[in-house]
């Protein structure tokens, strides 16, 4: 939740309260997800951890240091970021580790070091996001390379020599004998370009085209690129047989263009189209029509058995399920090793069996508190690409987590997607990381103070160029329209007499973007506030209330429009 803090409250009034960093609350917070993650790796089997407790040592390390260092950039780079993020992400990549580092036992596997070494790679990767990223909307300066970005990242499994082909499915490719999923890095992109693209034209889809009843139907020319990017992403990932995440890309077009819509219409749209997919898909593609039939008729003996489709890694998981009851086996007494990919695709299978449904619903609670803090941060942001991008990753959090569980409990068909944090594969758990690194940015330009103060002479001297140059493009335009020669010019504003009260909000957003600095300037929120056909007349005269700044940024934004062609989201994020 963002404040405003006045540099000189009136007299009589008293200051807002300026929000606090709560850093100290996050190291607390870190310090019981760590213990928690520590635990549990231990109780796995304390006699071994006893006896050889070098995994337990490297794994808590590893996090530890990795989740200090995040601590320590939010304090130098990010001073406002939401307190409750991190220590869950830690929380839950604590628990993934000691439940892959539990079947590993049982299965004579070496998958946990791997997930630890990715664990650090994946932890500095965030710290490494959360130092560049100063301001989150220099990413939607970049809106078209996240479209090309996205399309380079899909095609990178088809290429002859560097894909390779696991279980069916091309989604990986090969580098120094190591595989990386590039689709999982490719949602994070896509979500940055539909920010980007809906921020920019949420107008144009929404008040343009054609009226047919109650519904206003876009033109194409205005979804085309987001429309074109959606139907190559899912035609790409169709041709690499992972049905998984093509849903999870379909479900994250939808969720965002109703979150720029508002629209109940797009969404029973979406439900038609992903049927009629469905339906189309099944007809075409084998392993669709396998994945299907074992869903439906699960407990068949001929469809159990069968192979490949067969159906024996549902049965299994439910009966694992079952076999953990309200309170579980505990940690270590279980029997995951009887269930196929019980360290990736079936985890939660493996932790409903050894921590029961109370443990399990414990795990997805510390879910749900991720994602509504992501929405938190969406709601708190002023700029329409930081509101798009945050809500946009949290659903795309949410929609992951409903594919994998509805999956395992028979809810909705297999589809292979891995449980956020939590399930073995570096590639998934770096992509996460990064989403958090971006919900962290987000969030402390929601909560960051907005500052006020006295305009500077150099404030001034901006404020009177931007205002020179917009007069001097008006009388442009007007010689063009006369179709004469040549016209005079008006005459450049003059500067305020110092006598004047030379009061103005600084956007914090503008005040922690240097390179953001022209468009949303100390001066840009006088223009906002005073700024009307004439100039600033009267500039100065009254301290603007949050409301008359609010008032002002929609009417500049109004001008701005009509002054430089509709570039008004320029803007966004400014000073309100």
């Amino acid at each position: 939740m963002s404040s405003t803090v006045n540099a000189a409250p009136e007299r009589g009034t008293e200051a807002p309260v300026r929000p606090r960093p709560r850093r100290i609350t996050e190291l607390l917070l870190l310090l019981v997800a760590l213990a928690i993650g520590v635990g549990a790796n231990i109780l796995v089997d304390p006699e071994r951890a006893q006896a050889d407790p070098r995994h337990i040592i490297m794994s808590g390390t590893v996090l530890g240091v990795g989740a200090l260092l995040v601590h320590v950039v939010l304090w130098i780079r990010a001073r406002y970021a939401d307190p409750y993020l991190l220590p869950l992400a830690v929380a839950l990549n604590g628990l993934g580790l000691a439940m892959i580092h539990r079947i590993d036992l049982s299965t004579n596997q070496s998958a946990a070091n791997t997930q630890v070494v990715w664990t650090g790679v994946a932890m500095l990767a965030c710290c490494v996001v959360l130092w560049l990223l100063k301001d989150h909307r220099r990413l939607r300066n970049v809106t078209y390379i996240m479209l090309l970005l996205s399309a380079v990242l899909l095609l990178l499994p088809m290429i002859p020599g560097l894909g390779v082909e696991i279980n069916g499915a091309r989604l990986w490719i090969s580098v120094a004998g190591r595989t990386f999923q590039p689709g999982e890095i490719a949602k994070i992109t896509l979500a940055i370009f539909f920010a980007g693209y809906l921020s920019t034209n949420r107008d144009l889809i929404l008040l343009a085209g054609r009226k047919i009843g109650p519904v206003r139907l876009p033109r194409f020319r205005d979804i085309a690129p987001m429309l074109a990017a959606w139907v190559i992403a899912i035609g790409v990932l169709v041709l690499q047989k992972d049905m998984g995440t093509a849903i999870m890309f379909f479900g994250l077009f939808l969720a965002m263009v109703y979150l720029a819509t508002g629209r109940l219409g797009w969404i029973v749209l979406g439900v038609l189209l992903m049927a009629v997919g469905g339906f189309a898909a099944s007809r075409m593609f084998s392993h669709v029509a396998l994945r299907l039939d074992a869903w439906l008729d699960a407990f068949n003996p001929d469809v159990y058995n069968r192979s490949p489709g067969g159906s024996a890694q549902i049965v299994q998981g439910l009966f694992g399920l079952a076999s953990g009851g309200l309170f579980g086996q505990g940690l270590g007494q279980g029997r995951p090793d009887l269930v196929s990919y019980s360290n990736s695709d079936m985890i939660i299978t493996a932790f409903g069996e050894e921590l029961g449904l109370i443990g399990l619903g414990a795990i997805l609670v510390m879910f749900l508190l991720f994602a509504t803090r992501g929405l938190r941060a969406a709601l708190g942001t002023r700029d329409a690409f930081g509101k798009l991008l945050a809500a946009g990753l949290s659903s795309l959090m949410v929609l992951q987590l409903l594919v994998v569980i509805g999956g395992v409990t028979r809810l909705l068909p297999l589809t292979g997607l891995t449980t956020p944090f939590m399930s073995a594969g570096g590639s998934s758990l770096l992509s996460n990381w990064i989403i958090v690194a971006i919900l962290l940015a987000i969030s402390h330009s929601a909560r960051r103070p907005v500052v006020t103060g006295p305009a500077t002479d150099e404030d001034l001297a901006t404020f009177e160029r931007r205002l020179r140059a917009r007069e001097e493009r008006r009388d442009d335009e007007r010689t063009r329209t006369d179709g004469a020669d040549a016209a005079p010019g008006r005459e450049p504003a003059t500067e305020p007499t110092p006598s004047l009260s030379r009061t103005t909000s600084v956007s914090h957003d503008a005040a922690a973007s240097p390179g953001a600095a022209e468009s949303a300037s100390a001066t840009e929120a006088i223009s906002r506030i005073t700024h009307r056909s004439s100039g600033f007349a009267g500039y100065g005269a009254t301290r603007a209330s949050r409301s008359d700044r609010t008032g002002g940024d929609a009417a500049s934004s109004s001008g701005e429009r009509g002054a430089s062609g509709g570039n008004a989201h320029d803007q966004e994020g400014g000073t309100r």
